[in-house]
Protein backbone atom coordinates (compact mmCIF):
# COMPACT_ATOMS: atom_id res chain seq x y z
CA UNK A 1 0.00 0.00 0.00
CA UNK A 2 3.03 2.11 0.95
CA UNK A 3 4.22 2.15 -3.28
CA UNK A 4 0.51 2.46 -4.19
CA UNK A 5 0.64 5.83 -2.39
CA UNK A 6 3.74 7.18 -3.75
CA UNK A 7 2.50 5.89 -7.46
CA UNK A 8 -0.51 8.15 -6.56
CA UNK A 9 0.73 11.05 -5.51
CA UNK A 10 3.52 11.02 -8.71
CA UNK A 11 3.34 13.95 -10.39
CA UNK A 12 4.12 11.85 -12.83
CA UNK A 13 0.82 10.27 -13.05
CA UNK A 14 -0.70 11.10 -16.32
CA UNK A 15 -3.84 13.01 -14.77
CA UNK A 16 -3.20 16.46 -15.91
CA UNK A 17 -2.51 17.63 -12.75
CA UNK A 18 0.64 19.60 -13.94
CA UNK A 19 -1.51 21.88 -15.77
CA UNK A 20 -2.87 23.22 -12.99
CA UNK A 21 -0.93 25.88 -10.37
CA UNK A 22 -3.02 25.69 -7.70
CA UNK A 23 -4.06 29.49 -7.30
CA UNK A 24 -0.02 29.94 -7.65
CA UNK A 25 -0.16 31.47 -11.07
CA UNK A 26 -2.33 34.42 -10.46
CA UNK A 27 -0.43 35.07 -7.27
CA UNK A 28 2.37 35.89 -8.56
CA UNK A 29 0.92 37.96 -11.94
CA UNK A 30 -0.49 39.50 -8.56
CA UNK A 31 3.08 40.36 -7.07
CA UNK A 32 1.63 38.51 -3.97
CA UNK A 33 4.04 35.68 -4.60
CA UNK A 34 7.02 36.88 -5.36
CA UNK A 35 10.42 34.35 -4.20
CA UNK A 36 10.52 32.01 -1.97
CA UNK A 37 9.35 33.66 1.38
CA UNK A 38 6.25 34.40 -0.16
CA UNK A 39 5.93 31.56 -1.31
CA UNK A 40 6.66 29.23 2.22
CA UNK A 41 3.50 31.68 3.41
CA UNK A 42 1.43 31.14 0.47
CA UNK A 43 1.66 27.28 0.49
CA UNK A 44 1.27 26.77 4.36
CA UNK A 45 -1.97 29.06 4.06
CA UNK A 46 -3.66 26.98 1.09
CA UNK A 47 -2.58 23.69 3.27
CA UNK A 48 -4.24 25.22 6.36
CA UNK A 49 -7.31 25.98 4.05
CA UNK A 50 -7.91 23.87 0.74
CA UNK A 51 -5.41 21.40 1.91
CA UNK A 52 -7.59 20.49 4.88
CA UNK A 53 -10.70 20.24 2.96
CA UNK A 54 -9.40 18.05 0.38
CA UNK A 55 -7.59 15.56 2.71
CA UNK A 56 -11.30 15.23 4.94
CA UNK A 57 -12.86 14.55 1.63
CA UNK A 58 -10.38 12.41 -0.10
CA UNK A 59 -10.22 10.31 3.46
CA UNK A 60 -14.14 10.15 3.40
CA UNK A 61 -14.16 9.31 -0.62
CA UNK A 62 -11.49 6.43 0.69
CA UNK A 63 -13.26 4.87 2.79
CA UNK A 64 -16.74 5.22 1.03
CA UNK A 65 -14.90 3.41 -2.15
CA UNK A 66 -13.43 1.09 0.69
CA UNK A 67 -16.86 0.01 1.42
CA UNK A 68 -18.02 -0.49 -2.33
CA UNK A 69 -14.89 -2.77 -3.06
CA UNK A 70 -15.35 -4.83 -0.22
CA UNK A 71 -18.96 -5.34 -0.46
CA UNK A 72 -17.93 -6.29 -4.12
CA UNK A 73 -16.42 -9.11 -2.98
CA UNK A 74 -18.80 -10.46 -0.31
CA UNK A 75 -21.96 -10.03 -2.35
CA UNK A 76 -23.03 -11.91 -5.27
CA UNK A 77 -25.04 -10.45 -8.34
CA UNK A 78 -25.01 -6.81 -9.65
CA UNK A 79 -25.41 -3.67 -7.35
CA UNK A 80 -27.24 -2.26 -10.01
CA UNK A 81 -26.25 0.35 -12.62
CA UNK A 82 -29.34 2.95 -13.06
CA UNK A 83 -30.20 5.93 -11.82
CA UNK A 84 -32.10 4.12 -8.62
CA UNK A 85 -28.84 2.20 -7.67
CA UNK A 86 -28.19 3.03 -3.75
CA UNK A 87 -24.45 2.85 -4.67
CA UNK A 88 -24.53 6.07 -6.35
CA UNK A 89 -26.46 8.88 -3.57
CA UNK A 90 -23.35 8.36 -1.09
CA UNK A 91 -21.32 9.68 -4.11
CA UNK A 92 -23.41 12.42 -5.24
CA UNK A 93 -24.29 13.48 -1.74
CA UNK A 94 -19.81 13.68 -1.31
CA UNK A 95 -19.63 15.23 -4.64
CA UNK A 96 -22.30 18.22 -3.56
CA UNK A 97 -20.04 18.31 0.08
CA UNK A 98 -17.34 19.20 -1.64
CA UNK A 99 -18.99 21.71 -4.17
CA UNK A 100 -20.42 23.60 -1.37
CA UNK A 101 -17.01 24.29 0.18
CA UNK A 102 -16.09 25.05 -2.83
CA UNK A 103 -17.62 29.13 -3.38
CA UNK A 104 -15.32 29.76 -6.42
CA UNK A 105 -17.05 28.57 -9.96
CA UNK A 106 -14.04 28.86 -11.65
CA UNK A 107 -12.35 26.72 -8.68
CA UNK A 108 -15.48 24.00 -9.30
CA UNK A 109 -15.00 23.80 -12.53
CA UNK A 110 -11.15 23.23 -12.44
CA UNK A 111 -11.15 20.51 -9.94
CA UNK A 112 -14.67 18.55 -11.62
CA UNK A 113 -11.67 18.67 -14.61
CA UNK A 114 -8.90 17.05 -12.68
CA UNK A 115 -11.23 14.68 -10.74
CA UNK A 116 -12.92 13.61 -14.49
CA UNK A 117 -9.27 13.34 -15.80
CA UNK A 118 -8.09 11.40 -12.67
CA UNK A 119 -11.20 8.62 -12.68
CA UNK A 120 -10.72 7.96 -16.56
CA UNK A 121 -7.00 7.63 -16.13
CA UNK A 122 -7.75 5.48 -12.40
CA UNK A 123 -9.96 3.57 -14.34
CA UNK A 124 -7.40 2.09 -16.67
CA UNK A 125 -4.59 1.66 -13.83
CA UNK A 126 -6.65 0.06 -10.89
CA UNK A 127 -9.90 -1.16 -12.38
CA UNK A 128 -12.27 -1.21 -9.00
CA UNK A 129 -16.14 -1.09 -7.98
CA UNK A 130 -15.38 2.32 -6.23
CA UNK A 131 -14.14 3.81 -9.58
CA UNK A 132 -17.06 2.56 -11.91
CA UNK A 133 -19.80 3.67 -9.05
CA UNK A 134 -18.18 7.01 -8.93
CA UNK A 135 -17.53 7.39 -12.65
CA UNK A 136 -21.66 6.26 -13.27
CA UNK A 137 -23.15 8.48 -10.13
CA UNK A 138 -20.80 12.30 -11.60
CA UNK A 139 -20.86 11.77 -15.32
CA UNK A 140 -19.52 14.98 -15.48
CA UNK A 141 -16.59 14.68 -12.97
CA UNK A 142 -16.59 14.45 -9.63
CA UNK A 143 -14.29 17.00 -7.48
CA UNK A 144 -10.99 16.30 -7.77
CA UNK A 145 -10.65 15.18 -3.71
CA UNK A 146 -13.25 12.72 -3.99
CA UNK A 147 -11.84 10.62 -7.38
CA UNK A 148 -8.87 10.56 -5.37
CA UNK A 149 -9.96 9.10 -2.18
CA UNK A 150 -11.90 6.62 -4.72
CA UNK A 151 -8.58 6.19 -6.40
CA UNK A 152 -6.71 5.67 -3.41
CA UNK A 153 -9.46 3.06 -2.27
CA UNK A 154 -8.96 1.39 -5.64
CA UNK A 155 -5.18 1.67 -5.25
CA UNK A 156 -5.38 -0.46 -1.75
CA UNK A 157 -4.99 2.90 0.25
CA UNK A 158 -6.47 3.67 3.02
CA UNK A 159 -8.23 6.72 4.14
CA UNK A 160 -5.31 8.32 6.12
CA UNK A 161 -2.95 7.60 3.21
CA UNK A 162 -5.66 9.31 1.03
CA UNK A 163 -5.66 12.29 2.90
CA UNK A 164 -1.62 12.40 3.11
CA UNK A 165 -1.95 12.21 -0.68
CA UNK A 166 -4.41 15.11 -0.88
CA UNK A 167 -2.63 17.42 1.31
CA UNK A 168 0.72 16.74 -0.85
CA UNK A 169 -1.26 17.03 -3.72
CA UNK A 170 -2.23 20.99 -2.55
CA UNK A 171 1.33 22.35 -1.92
CA UNK A 172 2.93 20.57 -4.65
CA UNK A 173 1.47 21.51 -7.23
CA UNK A 174 1.47 25.03 -6.69
CA UNK A 175 5.38 24.50 -5.26
CA UNK A 176 6.16 23.16 -8.85
CA UNK A 177 4.63 26.15 -10.92
CA UNK A 178 6.23 28.66 -9.00
CA UNK A 179 9.40 27.01 -9.91
CA UNK A 180 8.00 27.44 -13.47
CA UNK A 181 6.73 30.99 -13.39
CA UNK A 182 9.27 32.78 -11.17
CA UNK A 183 12.41 31.02 -12.38
CA UNK A 184 13.00 29.80 -8.37
CA UNK A 185 15.52 27.16 -7.56
CA UNK A 186 14.27 23.87 -7.74
CA UNK A 187 16.40 22.69 -4.46
CA UNK A 188 15.27 25.56 -2.13
CA UNK A 189 11.79 25.06 -3.35
CA UNK A 190 11.94 21.48 -2.18
CA UNK A 191 13.19 22.68 0.72
CA UNK A 192 10.25 24.46 1.44
CA UNK A 193 8.20 21.32 0.83
CA UNK A 194 10.83 19.20 3.06
CA UNK A 195 10.12 21.91 6.26
CA UNK A 196 5.94 21.64 5.37
CA UNK A 197 6.53 17.40 6.30
CA UNK A 198 4.92 17.80 9.43
CA UNK A 199 2.56 20.01 8.76
CA UNK A 200 1.52 17.55 6.03
CA UNK A 201 1.05 14.91 8.52
CA UNK A 202 -0.54 16.86 10.61
CA UNK A 203 -2.94 18.02 8.34
CA UNK A 204 -3.77 14.27 7.35
CA UNK A 205 -4.51 13.26 11.09
CA UNK A 206 -6.76 16.32 11.51
CA UNK A 207 -8.93 15.27 8.30
CA UNK A 208 -9.29 11.70 9.65
CA UNK A 209 -10.20 12.84 12.58
CA UNK A 210 -12.71 15.03 11.58
CA UNK A 211 -14.25 12.57 9.48
CA UNK A 212 -14.57 10.29 12.41
CA UNK A 213 -15.82 12.56 15.51
CA UNK A 214 -19.71 11.90 14.82
CA UNK A 215 -18.80 8.43 15.85
CA UNK A 216 -17.99 9.40 18.90
CA UNK A 217 -22.07 8.95 19.74
CA UNK A 218 -22.59 5.66 20.50
CA UNK A 219 -26.61 6.12 19.44
CA UNK A 220 -25.50 7.50 16.22
CA UNK A 221 -27.00 5.81 12.97
CA UNK A 222 -24.57 4.05 10.93
CA UNK A 223 -21.89 4.33 13.46
CA UNK A 224 -18.16 2.98 12.77
CA UNK A 225 -17.44 3.01 16.05
CA UNK A 226 -15.66 -0.04 17.41
CA UNK A 227 -17.46 -0.05 20.61
CA UNK A 228 -20.90 -0.22 19.19
CA UNK A 229 -21.88 -4.09 19.57
CA UNK A 230 -22.64 -5.17 15.87
CA UNK A 231 -25.30 -6.81 14.29
CA UNK A 232 -26.30 -9.00 11.88
CA UNK A 233 -30.21 -8.04 11.69
CA UNK A 234 -31.18 -6.66 8.53
CA UNK A 235 -33.80 -4.50 10.03
CA UNK A 236 -31.06 -3.09 12.33
CA UNK A 237 -29.98 0.32 10.84
CA UNK A 238 -26.57 -0.65 12.42
CA UNK A 239 -26.57 -4.09 10.44
CA UNK A 240 -22.67 -4.72 9.99
CA UNK A 241 -19.83 -6.84 9.28
CA UNK A 242 -17.44 -6.39 12.55
CA UNK A 243 -14.26 -7.38 10.28
CA UNK A 244 -14.80 -4.90 8.19
CA UNK A 245 -16.74 -2.34 10.27
CA UNK A 246 -19.54 -0.99 7.76
CA UNK A 247 -22.68 -2.02 5.88
CA UNK A 248 -22.15 -5.39 4.05
CA UNK A 249 -25.91 -4.98 2.42
CA UNK A 250 -25.43 -3.60 -1.31
CA UNK A 251 -28.23 -1.21 -0.49
CA UNK A 252 -26.41 0.19 2.61
CA UNK A 253 -22.97 0.67 1.07
CA UNK A 254 -21.54 4.29 2.54
CA UNK A 255 -25.04 5.09 4.23
CA UNK A 256 -22.30 6.34 6.72
CA UNK A 257 -21.91 8.70 4.81
CA UNK A 258 -25.20 9.69 4.52
CA UNK A 259 -25.51 10.95 8.37
CA UNK A 260 -26.01 14.59 8.58
CA UNK A 261 -23.87 14.59 11.88
CA UNK A 262 -21.06 12.92 9.52
CA UNK A 263 -21.54 15.69 6.98
CA UNK A 264 -21.28 18.39 9.81
CA UNK A 265 -18.08 17.06 10.94
CA UNK A 266 -16.44 17.59 7.80
CA UNK A 267 -14.12 20.64 7.62
CA UNK A 268 -15.67 23.82 5.84
CA UNK A 269 -12.26 25.98 6.11
CA UNK A 270 -12.58 28.57 3.58
CA UNK A 271 -10.06 30.68 1.38
CA UNK A 272 -11.58 33.97 -0.03
CA UNK A 273 -8.16 34.92 -1.11
CA UNK A 274 -7.79 31.64 -3.36
CA UNK A 275 -11.59 31.93 -4.98
CA UNK A 276 -10.76 35.78 -5.85
CA UNK A 277 -7.45 34.61 -7.34
CA UNK A 278 -9.17 31.42 -8.96
CA UNK A 279 -12.15 34.00 -10.78
CA UNK A 280 -9.09 36.41 -11.97
CA UNK A 281 -7.21 33.96 -13.24
CA UNK A 282 -9.98 32.65 -15.53
CA UNK A 283 -10.23 36.23 -17.00
CA UNK A 284 -6.64 36.42 -17.71
CA UNK A 285 -5.90 37.17 -21.50
CA UNK A 286 -2.44 35.04 -21.68
CA UNK A 287 -2.06 31.91 -18.74
CA UNK A 288 0.62 29.22 -18.32
CA UNK A 289 -1.84 26.77 -16.65
CA UNK A 290 -5.43 25.77 -17.07
CA UNK A 291 -6.44 27.09 -13.36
Amino acid sequence: MHAALLLLADSRLPAGGHAHSGGAEEAVRAGTVTGPDDLARFLRGRLATAGLVAAALAAAACELGSAAVDTSERVDGDAGTGEGDPAMLPWRRLDAEADARTASPAQREAARTQGRLLVRTARRIWPSPALESLARAVPDGAHHPVALGATAAAAGCDPGQAALAAAYWSVTGPATAAVRLLGLDPVAVHRLLADLAPSLGATARAARTALHTWTADPGAPWTTNPDVPWTADPDDRRASSPDIGRATDPDLIGVEFMSDACWAALPATTAPALDLLAESHLRAETRLFVS
